[in-house]
């Protein structure tokens, strides 16, 4: 079986498990925990390992989809999935600015990982709050004539707009393959452990 492993990562509230629930055709595998620091404020429970859902294309290929816990003191399980994805997708709360340089660094962190494609999800785009596309994108360092990477606007409670982001995602990995000057198609695996 050909297994595609794509991570969901993102500030603590941005939508990451909503997004696994939503979307996946098995019962999500989670590690929340009670939120005992300032995560309290925003949730009653937070996730402190990863999240795993499944997504099945026919009998011999899959998608695992695998969350990561939003805080910085978890970022060794950052490492462990974003060494082994074959894509991600960051989700921004847009109606939280003050998050933005932290959504910044968590990129900066996969970066320096992993050359995985990657997508921006902006969560919360309909709230008085937010913030334009563009402004967040300045804000996450996407400043004229860097290369931003493809940019939707995600409900992660919607099942069609979590459906909408995966191919994006699949089709952005896909499409960074055929240009590399040697594509590798990903390979039978197992789940991360």
């Amino acid at each position: 079986m050909e297994i595609m492993r794509l991570v969901v990562t993102g500030p603590v509230g941005a939508g990451k498990s909503t997004f696994i629930r939503t979307i996946s055709e098995i019962e999500v595998v989670d590690t929340d925990r009670r939120a005992t620091d300032e995560t309290a404020d925003l949730k009653s429970s937070t996730t402190v390992a990863f999240d795993f859902g499944r997504l099945q294309f026919g009998p011999d290929t899959a998608l695992h989809l695998y969350g990561t816990p939003g805080q910085a003191r978890f970022d060794f399980m950052w490492d462990i999935l974003i060494r082994k994805a074959h894509a991600y997708i960051m989700l921004v709360a847009a109606h939280r600015p003050h998050e933005f340089r932290y959504s910044r660094r968590m990129l900066a962190f996969m970066r320096q990982r992993s050359d995985a494609p990657v997508i921006l999800g902006l969560t919360h785009m309909d709230l008085d709050k937010a913030w334009s596309q563009k402004d967040i994108l300045l804000a996450l360092g996407y400043v004229k004539g860097s290369q931003q990477p493809p940019v939707i606007v995600v409900n992660p409670t919607d099942q069609q707009s979590t459906t909408r982001a995966i191919l994006t995602l699949v089709q952005y990995y896909f499409t960074i393959l055929q240009a590399a000057p040697h594509p590798q198609v990903y390979e039978a695996s197992q789940p991360c452990s």
